[in-house]
């Protein structure tokens, strides 16, 4: 694994922008995994004016690796899709020939999929405080484990999480999602992880100085041969 240090929130993002328009520069076909949430806002930000309206990117296609149905809407995207929708695909006017959604529908395709697509190139990843990454929370997947779905009786806490991602409203929560399994993940050539502020600091520490287990889910990214741990000042506090 490779660390970045950053010094900020916006050179982190900026950062994680330069390895992603790394990958994206070729003469072929490159496929990305993208997320949603809070901390790659700033990446987005960066990089909507970069790909919009430029046809050398045309070549580039993107997939997202969870999704959260939201069980009250009869049609259109989850929770995932949704806010990549709004974040970077409606205003860099990506073609939606070029995105590839994992749902409720085909996540039991997914990998099959992928490979038939060429695998991934790249995926750009939170982490979680508790060590999640894509939907793989702690004993919710294995290690070995592809595109999975994940139930509500899955851990305690499950309904309640599923009930935050659709706003709290209980006729929206859904009883379960679909996540790309660690074992997906870790077959895609190269791993880019961003976190920022105090609340990733003991997750950092963990990545960079602790034991690959399952109780923190994506330790086991460390051992990808190609994985690049991009953080803040903050989230590098503890190291």
């Amino acid at each position: 694994m490779k660390l970045i240090m950053t010094r900020d929130y916006n050179e982190m993002s900026m950062v994680a922008v330069q390895h992603l328009l790394g990958v994206m520069h070729s003469h072929y076909r490159r496929n990305i995994s993208i997320t949603a949430g809070a901390t790659p806002k700033g990446v987005y930000e960066i990089l909507v004016p970069l790909v919009k309206d430029k046809p050398y990117f045309d070549h580039v296609h993107y997939y997202n690796f969870d999704e959260i149905q939201i069980k009250g809407k009869k049609d259109g995207y989850g929770v995932t899709m949704t806010n990549l929708h709004r974040m970077f695909f409606e205003p860099a006017a990506i073609d939606q020939k070029r995105i590839h959604v994992l749902d409720w529908s085909n996540y039991e395709t997914q990998d099959v999929r992928l490979k038939n697509d060429g695998g991934l190139d790249a995926v750009l990843l939170g982490v979680g405080a508790d060590g999640h990454f894509c939907g793989n929370l702690p004993n919710t997947t294995k290690f070995g484990d592809l595109t999975s779905r994940v139930n509500e009786d899955a851990t305690p806490e499950m309904s309640n999480i599923l009930l935050q991602e659709v706003g709290g409203k209980e006729e929206d929560r859904p009883s379960f999602y679909v996540t790309m399994g660690p074992k997906s993940i870790m077959q895609a050539r190269q791993l880019l992880m961003i976190a920022n502020g105090k609340a990733k600091a003991e997750i950092v520490k963990r990545l960079v100085e602790g034991k690959v287990t399952e109780a923190f889910p994506a330790t086991l990214l460390t051992t990808h041969p190609n994985m690049t741990l991009i953080v803040d000042k903050e989230a590098a506090s503890l190291l």
